[in-house]
Formats: C-alpha cells, structure tokens, sequence
C-alpha cells in the first residue's frame, strides 16, 4: 500500500507536487476542468497543513508534437504557418498561466505563476508563507521526456531542490517515465501519494487482483491491437468479456460472419482466436454484437441502417451495435457484482450511431445504483459517460487514459513504483 499526504508531517515544509493539468485548451481557456477539480481535494488538504510552500508541475500537451501537427494541417490546407502563427497556437494551447489562472479561482486565492519549469529556484525561496506556484508546462523542456535517463534525472534534480516532499497526484501520467513523474523521486526523501493516486489504486487495483464477482468487463473502442493486453489480463478475474467497437469485428470474422466493410485487423486475426478459445477453456463468457447498426461511409452524415443479424452486407460498415445486442448487455450487466468499462461499443462522437454507448453508460450507471462496483477507465468512455451526464452515478471515473488501461494490462506504472509503501 502506497503512503499518501495523510501519512506525513506537511507542517512547514516545502511541498513540490506533480498535477496532471493536462486540460483540454481553445484559445488560452480552460474547455474542461475535470482534472482540475480532481487534484483540489489534495492541494486544499495540503494547504490546511500549513506547509512553507507548495509548487505545483505538469504538462499540457506537447508542445513539439502539437506544432508540428498544427503546420502540416496549415499546409495541407495551402497555408503558411508562420512564427507568430507558432506563437499564438502554443499561448492558445501549451502555455499553464491560464491553468494557474483558473485554479486560482476555484482555490480562492493567490497562485504564483513561473515563466518556466526550471530555474526557479530563487523564485521558490522568495515565495510567501503558505504561498502555491505554479510552473511553466514541463514538456517545454526535452529532458522531460528524454529517453536518456541522464538527462531526465538532471531536469528531475532541479525540479526535486523546490521541496522536500515529492507528491504525485497525476495518475494520468503515471505510465509515464519522465523527469517530473517518476525521476524526481530519486532525489526526495519523501515521497507520497495524493488522494486522486490513491483512489484510482484503490478501485483498479481489485478489478486485476480480487473483484466482487461476477465481474463484467465491456472493452470497446477501434482496434484489437490497441485492447488485447487488457482483454487477456481481465479474462483471469471475468465472467464475462463485452466485446464492442471496431474491435469487435476481427473477432466476428474469425468466427465466420460477414463483416462487410468494417474495420478489420487481419493480423490480429490468430490473437483474437487464442482470446475467444482461452476464455472458452476459463468458461468466459464472451459477447459480441448479434446486429449493428451501419452505414455505407463513416461519417457522422451517413444514413444509418439497422441490420437484423450477425452478418453484415458487403456494401456497409458496422458503427455501432443493434438494439438486440443492446438487449444482451443487459442481461449480462445486471448479473454482475463488478463492472469494469473501457472504451465505447460504437462511434459515440457521430450522434446518429452513439446509441450503443449511452446504453452502456445508462446500464452502468443504473448497476452502481444497485451496489455494483463499477469503473470506467479510457479516454473515449470518460467522453461518453460525461455527454451522457452520468460521471457522477459511476462509482468511480478514471482520470488516466493511457495510464488505467496500462494498470489494467497488469503492468507496474513508474509513477507509482516510485511512490514510497506503508
């Protein structure tokens, strides 16, 4: 078990803390605050211990990455993406001051903001009694995310001499070895977890060692490729395995339905046989959609038309399930004791085949009503359960896309490895 702020003295001490403030930004405002308020309950609690400071780091976005694909698409659309172009896309979206702005509201008082993650030093000294800082997103610098470990622990010993205690609140970024996540603790001390990191052990955790059973796992989303790591941990807790999304369809192919011009990973075709005869040898259950909803193009224009069976046409594609599936996951959610949901079951963003996602979100929700334990982790299915309006009727939401599904595959997250045990 991971020690946490409850665990130690904070009283005049200085506090350096990893956030993951990675927010959706459009023109330098803050579009979702999700992640925002997770980290509050922390940072007050913190706050009320009287600490001498507390400075605050995280990423937003990449800045490197983010650029470069802002100039291919100014150049796919025939534009020039100029240095001031550059300027105003990375103070619209890569720039934490506006972040610093935002949590200063939502804590009531003042917040610190340094122009760069490093150097500051002196500037931390200077800081008032009590006072909260704010740094400049971290991946402006390489060293962050350099695969040289040299270079991050030179980044991750300046970042370590801004506090004596290191906290890492950010389980989204947990999966992530860099200088501000897991290198830092090298050079502290102490080292402790914040509550959003204890909670999401806390649920995800059980799902991989000791769930309530039976436990129900729905895994969605596009590719095989991208899910089969969790699908084949899961299978040795599950009763049952809902299959949905593009993924779906490499495992209806490999049994012998027409799949029609649906997305397809041919070679993930051997993998999705071991999963389905693996899960038949453990006696899981595995569902798969028995009739879809389609359409002859993916956009979010096309027609969408309702197929009546497993098979589908030549001439359409599958985007999302039919109200007969709908049916089966149903019954299958209402027998669990433990629900785990990572990824949407059909193309949620285009509204005309978001149907199968909303029932999902509404038949999870409906299960936590009962005493079910239910957990939803990913991205996409964080999106859905939010347009649905239900995050809060979930026991709980996961703020780590990258990072819950890499928990779930059973692999040890550097961030937490790094994290001090009781």
């Amino acid at each position: 078990m991971i020690k946490t702020v409850r665990d130690v003295n904070l009283k005049g001490k200085r506090i350096v803390m990893r956030v993951d403030f990675n927010v959706p930004m459009k023109e330098g405002v803050v579009q979702d605050d999700t992640r925002i308020m997770a980290a509050l309950p922390t940072i007050k609690y913190i706050l009320e211990q009287k600490p001498r400071s507390l400075v605050l780091m995280s990423h937003l976005g990449d800045p490197a990455k983010d650029v470069k694909k802002a100039a291919e698409k100014a150049e796919k659309a025939g534009k020039t993406f100029t240095e001031a172009d550059k300027e105003k896309f990375i103070n619209g979206k890569n720039r934490m001051k506006p972040v610093a702005e935002y949590l200063e509201k939502k804590l009531g008082g003042k917040v610190f903001f340094a122009e760069d993650s490093l150097g500051q030093g002196s500037a931390v000294e200077a800081l008032p009694e009590g006072a909260v800082m704010m740094l400049e997103n971290t991946r402006f610098h390489s060293e962050e995310t350099s695969k040289d470990a040299a270079e991050r622990d030179k980044m991750a010993k300046e970042l370590a001499s801004y506090g004596e205690i290191y906290v890492n609140d950010a389980f989204g970024t947990a999966h992530r070895d860099h200088a501000s996540t897991a290198s830092i603790a090298k050079f502290m001390k102490v080292k402790v977890a914040g509550f959003l990191m204890e909670k999401e052990i806390k649920y995800l955790e059980p799902l991989l060692k000791d769930p309530p059973k039976p436990m129900v796992a729905i895994i969605g989303g596009a590719k095989v490729s991208s899910k089969i790591a969790v699908l084949e941990s899961l299978l040795k807790n599950a009763s049952a395995l809902v299959i949905g999304g593009g993924m779906a369809y490499t495992f209806l192919k490999v049994q012998g339905y027409k799949v029609g011009k649906s997305l397809v990973e041919d070679d993930f075709a051997d993998t999705a046989k071991k999963l389905l005869s693996d899960a038949k040898d453990k006696g899981v259950k595995v569902i798969l959609p028995v009739d879809h909803v389609c359409a002859a193009e993916y956009s979010a224009d096309s027609t969408p038309t309702v197929v009546d069976d497993v098979n589908i046409p030549d001439n359409l594609m599958a985007l999302d399930v039919g109200p007969k599936t709908i049916a089966l996951y149903k019954t299958t959610i209402e027998s669990a004791k433990s629900i785990v949901w990572n990824g949407p079951v059909g193309v949620f963003e285009f509204e005309a085949f978001s149907k199968g996602t909303a029932a999902v979100a509404e038949l999870v929700a409906k299960a936590t009503g009962r005493g079910v334990m239910t957990v939803v982790g990913g991205g996409d299915s964080v999106a859905a359960v939010n347009k649905c309006g239900l995050a809060d009727k979930m026991s709980h939401v996961s703020t780590g896309g990258g990072a819950s599904l890499e928990f779930l595959e059973g692999k040890t997250l550097p961030g937490i490895a790094a994290l001090e045990t009781k």
